[in-house]
């Protein structure tokens, strides 16, 4: 009470209205992968969950993309096949997260493109170990996205995924966007299936709450990547020498009257061995060849398309983004189409979709389909608990995981008042508005507010006597977030001062 001792005017300010609870932010993934630095200043960004919002602030702390070498494999016909070690998505992935709708972010960087002295690294699981307790520290991540995963050995990819969905598990406020090992391959429905084989994605991904988790099939390829980007220098040492003697064979069997080429054209090809030569030089060569060689041409097109294979959960992210914000996060991310993605690198029938969406495990996998005058659309929505009436899609889990961390950081202001009467009409209050004003934006379901929420809190409903005393303040609150009046039932303990 303000004591008045003098004459005068006093003023006293009163809250007309309690606390409100605040909708926290539903689509801020975090990236867990390889970068080509990770610095801000001075300081070392290795293992530190670091925000970012666009694309420029990556390239300022972590860097650009990696340089992909290409081998042609003359045991195989003259095969492209890529250099693992020089393989890096996290920073493609990026490209594809900001396209699609993609804000802010949390990129945590586990290393560089190389070891010691330019040495290729081994990439093992064992490198994301760090990376978890770090990110478990940050609050505000609802997703979390590991393109890189794929890029190791199986068992290493399974150990990263069922630990990316223990994680979520563990915090219960994010989930994980999973990519399927080798997800560019056709199905076979045999013991090497990717989807349901022996060392498939479903028997590789266990655990007690599968809903924290979801999979999207197959993997896409985009245009992040462009021709401008890539020239003769995307080969090794040895494949450069291979394609300089093919384009030689090419042109003389193209000479009509069988003479040698022109010395100029010998100059051209031979300047594919060169090493060290500058950037201008390379592009100049590169030019050229494009215009006289068709082998070369071919061979450019081909590491083009091969590098801008990349599995689609940086993809989803940003889909998930541009959804919660243009709708809302109740919204299913699905029917809607994926920016820079020209075609898949699978084709999925309506009849191949079947078995994705509903398995006898319940692990559903979203399938990305293209549609004759559609486009590419992402036609599914399940998490990978679907056997479960509840949390069989992705929007209801993560609606869920919103109104539950909105109304605990708005409990969180109550936790040294009285555990009485006044606290509990208080807090109610605070959360019926806040699930009305929900329920009228769609998030819950029902013709009236009533069909949609309901909440208790006091003594006789949800506490004792002797909860009141050891200062435990418990709440329920049920809501109906696919059908009305059939809720899910949430129930908040908060430990409260004790009498």
């Amino acid at each position: 009470m303000a004591q008045y001792k003098t004459p005068g005017v006093y003023i006293v300010e009163k809250n007309a209205f309690p606390n409100s609870v605040v909708e926290v932010a539903t689509a801020v993934p975090a990236f867990i992968g390889y970068t080509e630095k990770a610095a801000r200043d001075k300081t070392d960004l290795i293992n530190i969950p670091t925000r970012i919002s666009s694309l420029a602030e990556f390239d300022r702390y972590f860097g650009g993309p990696p340089k992909a070498l290409f081998t042609i494999d003359e045991k195989d016909g003259g095969k492209l096949v890529p250099v693992p070690a020089t393989l890096f998505l996290l920073y493609r992935s990026m490209r594809l997260f900001f396209d699609n709708g993609g804000g802010p972010c949390w990129i945590v960087s586990i290393g560089g493109y190389e070891g010691a002295k330019g040495t290729p690294i081994a990439k093992k699981a064992k490198d994301f170990d760090s990376a978890w307790p770090a990110l478990a520290k940050e609050a505000e991540p609802t997703m979390i996205v590991v393109p890189d995963a794929v890029l190791l050995s199986a068992e290493d990819w399974k150990t990263i995924a069922n630990t990316a969905l223990q994680h979520c598990v563990d915090l219960g406020s994010r989930i994980a966007i999973l990519d399927i090992f080798d997800g560019d391959k056709a199905r076979t429905n045999d013991a090497d299936d990717v989807i349901s084989g022996d060392t498939g994605f479903r028997r590789s991904v266990n655990s007690a709450s599968p809903s924290y988790a979801v999979a999207y099939y197959p993997w896409l390829n985009t245009s992040i990547v462009e021709a401008k980007d890539i020239d003769y220098t995307n080969l090794d040492a040895a494949s450069r020498k291979t394609l300089a003697d093919s384009i030689t064979v090419s042109l003389k069997a193209q000479q009509e009257d069988g003479d040698d080429l022109p010395q100029p054209l010998i100059d051209l090809i031979g300047t594919l061995t060169v090493e060290d030569r500058p950037c201008k030089e390379i592009h100049e060569t590169h030019q050229s060849l494009m215009t006289s060689s068709s082998d070369y041409k071919e061979t450019m097109g081909e590491i083009l398309k091969a590098i801008n294979v990349i599995p689609p959960s940086g993809a989803m992210a940003g889909v998930y983004t541009r959804t919660d914000n243009n709708e809302g996060v109740f919204k299913a991310p699905a029917n809607t189409g994926i920016v820079s993605v020209v075609s898949l690198t699978v084709h999925i029938s309506h009849d191949d979709q079947e078995d994705l969406n509903l398995p006898l495990d319940g692990k559903a996998v979203n399938a990305i389909r293209a549609f004759p005058g559609l486009g590419i659309l992402i036609w599914g929505a399940r998490t990978l608990d679907g056997n479960s009436q509840d949390w069989r899609y992705v929007n209801v889990r993560r609606t869920l995981i919103m109104l539950e961390q909105s109304i605990k950081y708005a409990m969180a202001a109550y936790v040294f008042a009285p555990n009485a009467d006044a606290t509990w009409v208080t807090v109610k209050g605070m959360v019926d508005n806040f699930l009305t004003n929900q329920w009228k934006a769609g998030a819950l379901a029902g013709s009236n507010s009533s069909d949609a929420f309901s909440i208790d809190i006091g003594l006789g409903k949800t506490m004792t006597a002797n909860d009141i005393l050891e200062g435990t303040m418990r709440m329920e609150v049920k809501v109906a977030v696919t059908r009305p009046a059939e809720f899910i039932v949430l129930t908040f303990q908060q430990e409260m001062q004790t009498s």
